[in-house]
């Protein structure tokens, strides 16, 4: 059995002078952050990004954006998830997008009929 090295300031590690060993007190580890937030869900973002591109896609993708919004805030109410001012964000952006293009579209038809009205002209 192999001997402890010799320690001039008394007994080895983990022993004081009269003999009795002792253990280091355990480490208290302090973390002084918040809990994780919670995953955003994914209709959220999704709703988001479709109002958002809506206005270059005649508005066709704004409708998704109102039904994955309307989708995710209840997915969110019962799940938890994170998520719930890009699903607001989307449904706001996708209805006034749809509001836009539907005057857009409503007044480019009237203009159609009144032009293929004007020109049908009997002689």
């Amino acid at each position: 059995m192999a001997q402890p090295p010799y320690d001039p300031y008394g007994g080895g590690y983990g022993s004081d002078p009269y003999g009795q060993s002792y253990q280091q007190p355990p480490q208290v580890q302090h973390h002084y952050y918040g809990a994780a937030p919670p995953p955003n869900n994914g209709l959220a973002t999704a709703s988001m990004v479709l109002g958002i591109i809506g206005i270059v896609f005649c508005g066709f993708t704004s409708i998704l954006a109102i039904i994955f919004g309307h989708v995710a805030q209840s997915q969110i109410k019962r799940t938890g998830e994170g998520g719930a001012g890009m699903a607001t964000a989307g449904l706001v952006m996708g209805y006034i997008v749809t509001a836009i293009w539907i005057v857009i579209w409503i007044f480019y038809l009237g203009l159609w009929a009144a032009l293929v009205g004007s020109s049908a002209t009997v002689y």
